[in-house]
C-alpha cells in the first residue's frame, strides 16, 4: 500500500485512537490535531492542539499535501428535547457539524495536491440518529444530519478536483464517549438487544472502513454514508 500523508483531528480516545493505530500500522505519515496532544506517545508525523469549540482552524500547521482527512470529533449528550437548550444544540453542531467544514475549508489547498492514485479522501463521522427516530437524540441527531449534508454537498462540488467524500453512520459503539450507556452488564445487554445483530459496534470494526475509505480501493466512492448499525436503520 502506498503510504500516505493523513491529518486525524481527534485521535486520542475511542474510534479516532483506533484509526490512529491502524494508520501507524499502515506506516502513513499521520499528523494530528487534537485536544491533548501530550498524550500521544506514538511516533506521528506532527501533533498539535486542536479544539473544535475553541476554533483556531487557520493557525494549524498543515503538510504540503493532504492525502486524506479523518474528523473524529463528537458529542453524545441525550436528554428530553423539552430539557435540551439552545447552548446544548450549539454545542453539538458546532463540534459535529462546524468544526468539520471549518477544517476541511482550512486544509483543502493541501487536499487538492494530494499525491494519492485514488485522490484525496475525507472522512467525516454521521450517526444512526441522523436517519432514524431515536428518542431523546433532537439535537445530535440535527447535527449528524448537518454533517450528512456537508458529506453529500462536498462531494459533489469537489470531485471535479479528486477529493472524496464520505461519511461513516455507526449505531452504539463501545468507545469512552459511549461509557455512560455501556458501563453495567444490564446496560450492554440491553443496547445490544436493540440491533438486529444483538451486539454494540467495536471501534476497531468502524476503523477499519475508515483505512478502506482512505485507500486507492475506494477510488470510486464518493458521496455515501455508510451505516455501521448493526442493521438498527434497517432491518425489523
Amino acid at each position: 500500500m502506498k503510504r500516505k500523508t493523513i491529518l486525524i483531528v481527534g485521535g486520542n480516545s475511542g474510534i479516532g485512537a483506533e484509526v490512529l493505530d491502524q494508520f501507524l500500522q499502515r506506516d502513513h505519515a499521520v499528523h494530528l490535531a487534537l485536544r491533548n496532544p501530550e498524550e500521544i506517545t506514538q511516533p506521528v508525523a506532527s501533533k498539535q492542539f486542536y479544539d473544535a469549540l475553541q476554533g483556531g482552524e487557520n493557525e494549524l500547521e498543515f503538510p504540503d499535501h493532504l492525502d486524506a482527512i479523518v474528523y473524529c470529533p463528537g458529542t453524545i449528550a441525550l436528554k428530553p428535547f423539552h430539557r435540551t437548550d439552545s447552548e446544548q444544540m450549539s454545542r453539538d453542531m458546532e463540534v459535529n457539524a462546524f468544526g468539520a467544514a471549518r477544517i476541511i475549508q482550512a486544509a483543502l489547498p493541501m487536499l487538492k495536491k494530494s499525491t494519492s492514485d485514488g485522490g484525496a479522501s475525507v472522512i467525516m463521522f454521521s450517526s444512526v440518529a441522523a436517519q432514524t427516530g431515536l428518542a431523546f437524540h433532537a439535537s445530535i441527531s440535527m447535527a449528524k444530519a448537518a454533517v450528512e449534508g456537508l458529506t453529500l454537498s462536498l462531494a459533489s462540488e469537489l470531485a471535479p478536483a479528486g477529493v472524496r467524500v464520505n461519511a461513516i453512520a455507526p449505531s452504539l459503539t463501545d468507545t469512552p464517549l459511549a461509557e455512560m450507556l455501556l458501563n453495567s452488564d444490564a446496560k450492554r445487554e440491553a443496547s445490544a438487544a436493540r440491533h438486529p445483530l444483538n451486539k454494540v459496534g467495536t471501534a476497531a470494526g468502524v476503523a477499519s472502513l475508515v483505512g478502506y475509505l482512505v485507500s486507492d480501493d475506494a477510488a470510486f466512492v464518493t458521496g455515501q454514508i455508510f451505516k455501521v448499525d448493526g442493521g438498527m436503520s434497517a432491518l425489523r
